[in-house]
């Protein structure tokens, strides 16, 4: 015997298709990296182990992503952290690189995904409280 899942509110998919975009960014970085490495760029080692780690971790985001667009409950929390981790991003390059307008794009897109994860109806959607009662 299943249960239907519940459709997740309009924020939570908000949300997702939100990290989908961020997850397409970070998998052309990744492409943009590779391409660099082709032209001669040196050392080819670290920028391809860079490629590869931000493949690997932009790709989880966009599965999570789309899980979580399709209602899984599990993937608010790996979207989350990835929101959290690129706002950790985006101040390195607001401060210490001196980009000062991608930091502020980027931190002001993190935490709008992060609200729209935390409105009323995404929390009483996670937590699986109905809301009709």
């Amino acid at each position: 015997m299943t249960t239907a899942t519940p459709a997740p509110p309009r924020p939570v998919r908000i949300a997702a298709a939100l990290t989908f975009l961020e997850g397409l960014g970070g998998i052309a970085l990744a492409v943009a990296l590779v391409v660099r490495v082709v032209q001669g760029a040196q050392p080819a080692g670290q920028v391809l182990g860079a490629a590869g780690v931000l493949t690997l971790w932009f790709g989880a985001a966009i599965f999570a992503a789309v899980l979580l667009f399709q209602g899984k409950h599990g993937a608010r929390s790996p979207v989350i952290v990835t929101q959290l981790l690129l706002l950790g991003c985006a101040w390195y390059a607001y401060g210490p690189s001196e980009q000062q307008l991608l930091g502020a794009l980027g931190g002001f897109y993190c935490v709008i995904v992060l609200v729209l994860l935390f409105t009323n109806e995404g929390r009483r959607w996670a937590l699986g409280i109905d809301s009709a009662n």
